[in-house]
């Protein structure tokens, strides 16, 4: 093959490299969506509401959040899931979206594998056993002892069945030989008003989402899921120590991160990989993170690709053990 036939053999391949380039360059060259899987006034929306202002000077255009809660995550995952692969659509996933209903949703209508790109894992909340204020108990023994003398009368508030805050009932009630009620709700800032207002007993939540009515002393912390006490909290037990060890072993935490509609060209997976690695080391933004009981577990997509294979097969192997139900 002549010289001058593999040019212009080349050339196209030549033409398409750079124009790929000079495009993630220009981005973004208009407003990125964000679509969070929480509801308004949570723990990642008023983190990510903060992180938006951060993104917007970073990249030069406005980020736009668009919450879309509740369903077991899947309205969120089907919006990013039928979402224009340009680069425009950033979505925030978690554990339950991306780990637990592709083995708890029959039919589930979107492949976590095949409808999404992985950006990032982001962050791990610290999350614990939360009650009423005027629940007669103080400690997991407490609770343990009221749940067996007033089987079928507390309510366990959940974000729906199958959830992990569901799982962990399923998992109370069987170890205990009780029946703690499941009352579903679309938000976690639901479900502690509800704490608040005496509708629901107990939960499990994130501690940067209940930081406010814990102060107050409006819901009272029976045990987190930390590996070992918390300073800020010292007198609350972990739960390896109250007692759910066995649940903690499978359960893992609650993990979130980041994906964009399978499509997106690798070099603004990268380029929005970039972006976040950068805010998550903005001063001002960690102390908020940090303020949240979040541990920041950033990575580069191919980690995070293998981090979400390995997760959900443990949450597979949960699913198998507490024998949940398949929706």
């Amino acid at each position: 093959m002549s010289r001058i036939k593999v040019s212009v053999w080349l050339l196209p391949v030549v033409l398409l490299l750079a124009s790929a380039g000079a495009s993630a360059q220009a981005y973004p060259s208009k407003p990125v969506r964000f679509i969070l899987n929480v509801s308004v006034g949570v723990l990642s929306d008023i983190v990510f509401r903060s992180g938006a202002l951060e993104l917007a000077k970073q990249t030069g255009q406005p980020w736009v959040i668009e919450n879309r809660q509740g369903g077991n995550f899947v309205p969120a995952a089907n919006a990013c899931k039928a979402s224009a692969p340009d680069g425009y659509t950033v979505c925030l996933v978690n554990e339950q979206a991306m780990s637990l209903n592709p083995h708890l949703i029959a039919n589930l209508s979107y492949d976590p594998d095949k409808d999404f790109k992985p950006v990032t894992n982001l962050y791990v909340q610290v999350s614990g056993v939360a009650v009423a204020a005027n629940l007669p108990v103080n400690s997991m023994g407490e609770l343990q002892r009221l749940s067996g003398a007033k089987s079928g009368a507390i309510n366990f508030a959940t974000l729906g069945p199958g959830t992990t805050q569901d799982i962990l009932r399923q998992w109370m009630n069987n170890n205990w030989k009780t029946e703690f009620l499941g009352v579903p709700y679309k938000g976690m800032n639901l479900i502690l008003n509800a704490l608040v207002a005496g509708e629901s007993n107990l939960t499990q939540t994130s501690l940067g989402s209940a930081g406010a009515y814990l102060a107050g002393g409006k819901v009272k912390l029976l045990a987190v899921n930390s590996a070992k006490r918390l300073p800020k909290m010292p007198d609350v037990p972990t739960f390896q120590e109250a007692g759910l060890g066995e649940f903690l072993d499978v359960q893992g935490r609650f993990w979130w991160g980041l994906v964009v509609p399978a499509g997106v060209p690798d070099a603004i997976v990268s380029r929005l990989n970039a972006e976040f690695m950068k805010l998550f080391r903005e001063p001002k933004f960690m102390e908020l993170v940090d303020a949240q009981f979040l541990d920041t577990v950033l990575s580069p997509p191919e980690q995070f690709v293998a981090f979400l294979k390995t997760d959900r097969e443990r949450a597979k192997r949960m699913v198998a053990r507490f024998n949940v139900p398949l929706q």
